[in-house]
Parts: C-alpha cells; sequence; structure tokens
C-alpha cells in the first residue's frame, strides 16, 4: 500500500491524508514557536539539507519538539515563496512559475515525510496529540497553495497557450497536472464557494486523523489475551512464542497475547484448534472502531459529497474517478458486475467443500480459514506450517527480494549499519544500480510492534528529482510478529507475498528517473499505483528465485521438490473467498462515496445499518464471508487516500495478471524484459500517461482474461487444481 503523498506539493489535493491543505493556518490555535525568529536552544535539524548519504533525515538528532518549529517554519517560507511566484511582474514562464513552484516547500517537505512516516511506525502520544492540531494546519497550507488566484492566473495563462511554449513531453505533462489539480481543487469556483471548501478539507484532515488513531486505540484494545499456551493449540510453536512476546509488551507478562492485523481475516484462524477461540477473535476483529469510528465515517462521507458538489461533481466517487485510469464510475461498477457473480459462485463451491469436512449444514466465518486449511491439506497435501520453517525472513530478504531484484534489474544491495534509521527496528541499504552507480537508499522495517499501526505500507522520505538533484530514499513496512531474541523469525508464505508486493512499491520509486518532484516514482493514479507492486509478487514463486531462498532455517535444506508444485496447484482454492471478501470491501467503500450531499447520507449512528444495506444490495451480505474490511476500522478509505479507489486493487490486478503473462510469454531473457519494464513503466513515474507506459509495456490495451484464469474465475470448473497463478492473496497481502 502506499499511504498519502504527505511530503509531494501538491500530488493528490484532497487526499484527506495528507495530514493537511492553507490559507494560512489562520484558523488554528498557534503554539509559540522555538527557533522561528531567534536562535533555537537547540539547532532543529530539520531547518538544513541533511549532510548524510542521499540526505537520509537525521533521525539521531530528531526530536519530537523539532516537528512543529519546523512544520511552522517550512508552511511560512513555502508560502512566501508560493506570493512571490504569484506576485511576478511580467508574463509568466515556464522556468519562473512551474519550475519555481517544483522547487518550493524543501522545508515543509522534509518535516513532513518524515513527521508522517513516525506516525505511523512508531507513534506515541506526544506525536498524536501533534497529528491532531497540524492536519486541519495542513489542510489549510494545501488550499492556499491550490487556490493563490494569483499563482493559478499564471498557470492558466501558460496552459493555455502551452502548444507554443517549445515544451517536452515532460514539461508539458507537468503543467497539465498543475493546472488540472487546481481546477479539481476549486480554483475556479467563487469566493464564497471557496471558504466553504477550505473549511470542509480542515475538517476533513482533523476527522481523517481521529479515524486512524481511533483505529490503531482499538486494534490495540482488541488483542486477545489467553492465560495458557494450550489453549492456542494449532498455532506452531514460533506463533505461540511469538504471542507471548506479545503479550509481554502489552503488559501481560506469563500470558499469550494474539495482536490483531488490519484486515478481518486473522491469520491465526487457520491453525486455532478451539472453535470458541476462533469465535472470539473473529468478534474481537470484527468489532473494533464500531462506536468510536461508526459517527467519524459517517461525517467524513457528508462532508466528501458535499464538497464533490461544489466542485461540480455528484458523488465524491464520481470525482475521484474522473483523475484516475478508470476515468468514469461506470466503467469500474462495470467491472464490479462482471466479477461479482463468478467470485460467488466459486464462493459456494468452496463453502461446500468446507461444511463437507466440518460435517456441518453450513460452514461459519469463524471456521473458514480453520477448514480451508484442512482441505487444502487434504486435496493438495499442502499444510501452510510445512513452509513456514523454510520462509526465514532474513534469507527472504536476501536471497529471495534482493536477489529477485538482481535477476530482473541487475541492482545489488548493501547494508549500512553506520546509518541510523528511525527505530531500532529499521534497517538502511544502500543501492547500486547494474553499473554499480548510486541508485538510492532502502529502508525496511519488518516487525509489529505496540507503537506501530497495522498493515503494510511504502513511504518515500526523498523522491528521486532531476531538477533537485535527489536520489530516492524509501521506506517498507510490515508487520510481521517479533520472536523471543534469537529465535528465528519464520514467515508465512502470505508474509513472504506482502513483502516482494511492498518491495514493488519500493522499486517504482527508487527506479524513477524524471526530473520533477510531482511526477517523481509512485505519483501516478491511485487505480494504477498497485499495478507494480503487484507485478513484483510474482517473483516470490518463480522457480529460480524460490529455489534460492527457500530453504530450512536450521539444516540448509532446500524445500522439498513437491512443495512448489503444491503450492501452485492449490493457488486457486480459497480464490472464491478471497474475491469475495474484497469485492464486499471495494463495494462498501464504492457505496459510501457514491453517495450525494441531497440524498441517502445516514445519521450519525446508522453506519452499521448502511454497511449492512450496502452489502445487501450487491449481493454480497454473506454471514460467512465478511468484507475484508469494515467500515469502523477501514484505514485505507477513511485515512489513507484510498476513497473511491479501493476497488484499484482489482483494476490494477487485471494490468498486473496480463503483465505476468507478458513476462514469461514474450520470449525474452527475464533480465531483458526487467529493462523493458524499467525504462518504459517504473521509471516515468507520473511523466506519462499510466496506461501508454503499459501499452509501451506490453504493446495492446490490458486483457482480463489472465486475472479470470488466476483466481478460477474463466469458467466452469474454475477450482481445477492445475490453473496456475502468482500464487496472491487476493488484491495483494497489503490491501
Amino acid at each position: 500500500m502506499i499511504p498519502p503523498v504527505s511530503g509531494a506539493l501538491l500530488a493528490s489535493p484532497f487526499d484527506d491524508t495528507t495530514k493537511g491543505p492553507p490559507t494560512l493556518p489562520g484558523n488554528a490555535p498557534r503554539r509559540p514557536t522555538p527557533g522561528v525568529g531567534s536562535k533555537p536552544v537547540t539547532p532543529n535539524p530539520f531547518f538544513e539539507p541533511s549532510d548524510l548519504p542521499y540526505e537520509l533525515p537525521p533521525f539521531a538528532r530528531i526530536r519530537t519538539d523539532h516537528y512543529l518549529p519546523a512544520f511552522e517554519r517550512g508552511m511560512a517560507e513555502q508560502l512566501d515563496e508560493v506570493a512571490a511566484i504569484a506576485g511576478r511582474t511580467g508574463p509568466p514562464t515556464f522556468e519562473n512559475t512551474v519550475e519555481a513552484l517544483e522547487r518550493s516547500g524543501a522545508l515543509l517537505d522534509r518535516v513532513r515525510r518524515v513527521f508522517f512516516l513516525k506516525a505511523g511506525a512508531d507513534t506515541d502520544d506526544e506525536i498524536e496529540a501533534l497529528e491532531a492540531e497540524i492536519a486541519p494546519r495542513l489542510a489549510a497550507h494545501d488550499d492556499a497553495l491550490l487556490l493563490d488566484p494569483g499563482l493559478f492566473a499564471h498557470l492558466d495563462a501558460l496552459y493555455a497557450r502551452r502548444e507554443q511554449l517549445g515544451l517536452d513531453p515532460e514539461q508539458l505533462r507537468l503543467l497539465e497536472r498543475h493546472h488540472t489539480l487546481r481546477i479539481r481543487a476549486g480554483a475556479r469556483l467563487t469566493a464564497v464557494q471557496q471558504r466553504r471548501l477550505r473549511e470542509i478539507n480542515a475538517e476533513l484532515a482533523t476527522l481523517s486523523t481521529r479515524f486512524e488513531q481511533n483505529v490503531r486505540a482499538a486494534t490495540a484494545a482488541a488483542a486477545l489475551i489467553v492465560d495458557t499456551a494450550g489453549e492456542l493449540s494449532g498455532l506452531p510453536d514460533a506463533q505461540i512464542a511469538a504471542a507471548a512476546e506479545n503479550a509481554r509488551a502489552l503488559g501481560h507478562a506469563g500470558r499469550f497475547a494474539l495482536v490483531l492485523k488490519n484486515f478481518t481475516q486473522q491469520t491465526e484462524l487457520a491453525a486455532l484448534d478451539d472453535p470458541a477461540l476462533r469465535e472470539r477473535l473473529l468478534a474481537a476483529s470484527l468489532g473494533r472502531g464500531t462506536d468510536s469510528n461508526g459517527p467519524v465515517a459517517v461525517a467524513l462521507a457528508r462532508l466528501r459529497a458535499e464538497r464533490a458538489a461544489l466542485l461540480g461533481h455528484p458523488s465524491h466517487a464520481a470525482w475521484e474517478v474522473a483523475d484516475r485510469t478508470a476515468g468514469t464510475t461506470d466503467a469500474v461498477e462495470e467491472m464490479f458486475a462482471r466479477l461479482t457473480g463468478p467470485a460467488l459462485a466459486n464462493a459456494e463451491r468452496e463453502a461446500a467443500a468446507l461444511a463437507e469436512a466440518a460435517g456441518v449444514p453450513k460452514i461459519r466465518a469463524a471456521d473458514w480459514q480453520y477448514y480451508a486449511e484442512r482441505v487444502r491439506k487434504e486435496r493438495f497435501h499442502l499444510d501452510a506450517a510445512d513452509l513456514r520453517p523454510y520462509l526465514e525472513l532474513e534469507t527472504v530478504l536476501h536471497d529471495g527480494v534482493f536477489h529477485a531484484a538482481g535477476l530482473v534489474y541487475g541492482i545489488t544491495f548493501t547494508e549500512r549499519p553506520d546509518l541510523v534509521a528511525y527505530h531500532p527496528d529499521a534497517r538502511v541499504f544502500e543501492v547500486h544500480d547494474a553499473d554499480g552507480g548510486p541508485l538510492g537508499l532502502f529502508l525496511g522495517d519488518f516487525h509489529s510492534r505496540p507503537s506501530k499501526r497495522g498493515g503494510a505500507w511504502m513511504n518515500s522520505l526523498i523522491l528521486q528529482s532531476g531538477l533537485l538533484g535527489q536520489r530516492p530514499v524509501v521506506v517498507n513496512n510490515l508487520n510481521i510478529a517479533k520472536p523471543p531474541a534469537g529465535e528465528p523469525v519464520l514467515m508465512t508464505w502470505s508474509e513472504v507475498i506482502t513483502l516482494f508486493h511492498e518491495f514493488g512499491h519500493a522499486l517504482h520509486a527508487l527506479f524513477s528517473d524524471v526530473r520533477y518532484p510531482l511526477l517523481s516514482g509512485t505519483q501516478v493514479p491511485r487505480d494504477f499505483v498497485e499495478f507494480p507492486s503487484q507485478v513484483n509478487e510474482m517473483w516470490a514463486e518463480r522457480p529460480e528465485v524460490l529455489a534460492h531462498y527457500a530453504r530450512h532455517h536450521r539444516t540448509g535444506e532446500p524445500l522439498p521438490a513437491e512443495l512448489p508444485a503444491r503450492l501452485r496447484a492449490a493457488t486457486t482454492f480459497g480464490a472464491g473467498f478471497r474475491m469475495v471478501e474484497h469485492q464486499a470491501a471495494a463495494v462498501l467503500d464504492w457505496a459510501w462515496h457514491s453517495l450525494s450531499a441531497d440524498d441517502g447520507l445516514p445519521d450519525a449512528d446508522r453506519a452499521e445499518a448502511f454497511e449492512a444495506a450496502a452489502l445487501e444490495r450487491a449481493g454480497l451480505a454473506s454471514a460467512a464471508i465478511p468484507p475484508r474490511y469494515r467500515t469502523s476500522y477501514f484505514n485505507h478509505i477513511f485515512a489513507h487516500g484510498y476513497a473511491a479507489g479501493y476497488y484499484g486493487y482489482r483494476w490494477a490486478e487485471v494490468l498486473d495478471a496480463d503483465t505476468v503473462r507478458w513476462f514469461r510469454e514474450n520470449g525474452r531473457p527475464v533480465r531483458a524484459s526487467g529493462e523493458i519494464f524499467r525504462r518504459e513503466l517504473l521509471a516515468r513515474g507520473g511523466s506519462v500517461d499510466a496506461m501508454a507506459a503499459f501499452r509501451a509495456v506490453v504493446g495492446r490495451d490490458p486483457d482480463i482474461a489472465p486475472l479470470l484464469a488466476r483466481h478460477g474465475l474463466d469458467g466452469p470448473g474454475t477450482d481445477d487444481p492445475t490453473t496456475e497463478g502468482p500464487g496472491t492473496d487476493g488484491p495483494g497481502p497489503a490491501g
């Protein structure tokens, strides 16, 4: 997953989770600002560019009390810079307007990116309080840049004669994006309308921050504490040890804690023998945040609908999709219609098989994964526990993820223990290109902890930019349980796929080769951004990669030869469940954001009823398959910029599955194919049309057939175990 681009200048206007858009932060109360207007007692490390390699933030010198002064000075500096651009006399030029805008806000960019990484990966009470305070002020700041009338007049004049300016394609793309972002943000609204728009954006920033903080608190509070290891019968020893470590970290030494993941179906449900404990665990997952976040979700949906109406759109979904590759709401709904029926039919066949295995008329939601694992074991002779000893984190990382990147792209990695990251668990690697030249830095932070939010995601700390002379610095965060000291970190297959997935986002940023920050790396349409990361999942089970990293952590023996074949054979079993749970979440997101300002908005206490009705209308109200996310903990759409965009995982997977087929069938060596994919798509970022980049690689428009085959949805008998696929967990484990 890509969280909101909280540091890139206006990469996505009205992304509520940028914790920001400014009319100078006029309405928010201000604290005294140490170091602004007088010499600071301690030098603020944000006030100057970092002198570390690749401008890695100087984390060892950053304290919590540095953030607010840096935010305030950074906002003030950027507003002065933009005022100078907007107030310049004489005709605007590309250089004195568009490039000047790209150079602005350097200090704010530095602090913003570090702060929101810290807020997600290693928060505390002080960080959360500051996040709540700064969100509406940043929202006001971003509005000041988007809605500045003088600046828009200059951009509008340049846009009107863009074909006569002699711009190269990337410059033309940049001008068009800056102009489009401001039109979409309301630059042509009246002063009265803009005033209300600014109020809405500030409220949305506050509410989205509250939603995420509520999810974090509710998820922590819902951890399931048990007294004895015997109650965890069925879990591998390593997971029981991790549960003991979790309990110790939570203040329950001597007991065991099952800490919730961010999605509905907790992974332990596949192994726990006690049906009552399975029921308790699923209930804890489904019930978190209901009281605290139901009203917040309603308020967010209401404000987004009002804003869409102000901007001339019938719904927030219509406003969002107009700037994505899907283009129209009809296109998204057509995809839903095409996939829902086959997915339900496949899930019904799976449910019947599970009910038979369990000896019951109907399978319960809490028991689905448990019996699915047993059917998978019987039908395909594959036990998930058999894989774990062969999937040790360090080996998967170095001999799997990094090795695959070397095979496909020729790059190499060197750990840099001399460079300090933001948490002791986070590690820094220098990345070198195929010719040995420097490419960037990669930070890996793989373990769960109480201070980290759930899920998996990628951040950019430094965007690649030729204009600014900067190379990329990127971060991957996962949430793998940390075992007791000295014990190996054994991964599930799903966690392996997640690691490859998030590293795909990292590669997208590391390979960026553009001039302008706004077009760098992963700053592409939301329904396209998951495509490269999902493609990268394929390498996890490619024979030449899998054989290199899947070795027993104690003996070094390779994974038994028959297991990869069984893994491939078992891929489509469970595809119906995965597709339905994802489709239910995507439809739920779409329902919340298809509301108009005048009709259909629920009362504040009716979020659960709205959710139930939306799923019922879509034919997805299955007691046995709850949505991958329920409203009350759906951070993607209410806190992380995926509003009316969760469909994008599946939309991007159409491109992903087709590209995986291209890699397999184009007749070129893997290395040559990798160079094409890098040069024509990954390196281009947002500097070209996203679908044009896809066509430059594959040579045609996308075909949905490989996606249908991947999930066993391409016809009768679709649970045939010979159907081959990449072995993903639905929309990408991070989703």
